[in-house]
């Protein structure tokens, strides 16, 4: 994750054109002027908000590439597997899962 990326979660209200203006020398971007009415992060907190924040965001970012068919479509594979004796229903939404897992801690 970027440091835009990470200050861009963790502030999303703020403008990066007037709140937070970062800058890279081609060593790396950092925080060239803070703008906010609220302490200029460390680099600790920085760690610490890109260790938090990028579980959540990539927990996030995994159940919406989930698609799961329609709970009408489900309810079929369901009864159809029922009445069928077959495995529809499980093999779809292991295929879902397993493509896009949630990622663990």
């Amino acid at each position: 994750m970027t440091l835009g990326e990470l200050l861009q979660l963790k502030f999303p209200q703020a403008s990066f054109l007037t709140d937070i203006l970062l800058r890279d020398d081609g060593q790396g971007a950092y925080i060239k002027d803070w703008n906010l009415p609220i302490p200029k992060p460390s680099e600790a907190d920085l760690a610490r908000w890109e260790k938090e924040l990028d579980l959540a965001y990539r927990q996030s970012v995994a159940v919406q590439q989930r698609k799961y068919p329609p709970i009408s479509e489900q309810l079929d594979m369901l009864y159809n597997d029922k009445l069928n004796n077959t495995t529809t229903w499980i093999d779809t939404i292991t295929a879902i899962k397993q493509t896009y897992p949630k990622p663990i801690k």
